[in-house]
């Protein structure tokens, strides 16, 4: 019993390490590729993404994604709590789920891990995430994050989505077409921003004025 303790240990120590280094390597090196994209490509889709420094990526992308999915990101630690607890009482209450995810737990997810919804992932999830928080800066995290997020099937960060939706660089994308991207961020398979349909275009209209709060009140200088 001793000694599978003290290997159950050395196993665990050597993981930890693991995946300290393997973030620490992130920092610097972008991700060759994500689980999600081999997972998609194993299946039959494509695989396009053209990594792109966050100053050759439009602003107004940056300002659309934190108005869409986490205005508190320059802000917190890497988790939003008084999301998940709203998520949580929605969920218990038979609500439709939803989660409280923050872009760098989404960043820790689709980086490192697996799409899967069970507890074992989520922990991993939060672990990562953890990791990032510690080891990267802000910036590098929302670039780590709009260089790997999926926005169409087989089609991965900005600069692919910019040159497969509006046929131009990420760094020419104007604050609708920025706003249009982060709405379909959630349903990037189903929704198009190209051939948006009425919510897709009612809800960009939404984050394009949240856009001008953001920047008001300098809720992506973190990121500046």
């Amino acid at each position: 019993m001793r000694k599978l303790l003290r290997w159950a240990l050395i196993g665990a120590a050597g993981l930890t390490a693991f995946t300290i280094l393997w973030a620490a390597l992130y920092r610097i090196v972008p991700p060759p590729a994500t689980p999600l994209m081999l997972i998609r490509a194993l299946g039959g889709s494509g695989l396009s993404r053209d990594w792109e420094p966050l100053e050759r990526i439009s602003p107004a992308l940056a300002e659309a994604v934190i108005a869409s999915e986490d205005t508190g990101f320059c802000g917190h630690g890497g988790f939003d709590w008084a999301a998940i607890e709203d998520a949580f009482e929605d969920n218990e209450e038979g609500k439709r789920l939803r989660g409280g995810s923050t872009i760098s737990q989404q960043t820790a997810k689709n980086a490192f891990l697996w799409p899967d919804r069970s507890w074992t992932r989520k922990g991993a999830e939060a672990w990562f995430t953890l990791l990032i928080e510690s080891l990267w800066s802000k910036r590098r995290i929302l670039e780590v994050y709009l260089n790997i997020v999926e926005w169409d099937d087989g089609i991965y960060g900005a600069e692919a989505a910019a040159r497969h939706h509006f046929h131009k660089s990420a760094a020419a994308l104007t604050r609708r077409e920025a706003a249009l991207l982060a709405v379909v961020l959630p349903n990037p398979r189903n929704w198009s921003p190209t051939r948006p349909g009425s919510y897709v275009a009612r809800r960009a209209g939404v984050i394009e004025r949240r856009m001008a709060v953001v920047r008001r009140d300098g809720l992506a200088d973190c990121v500046r």
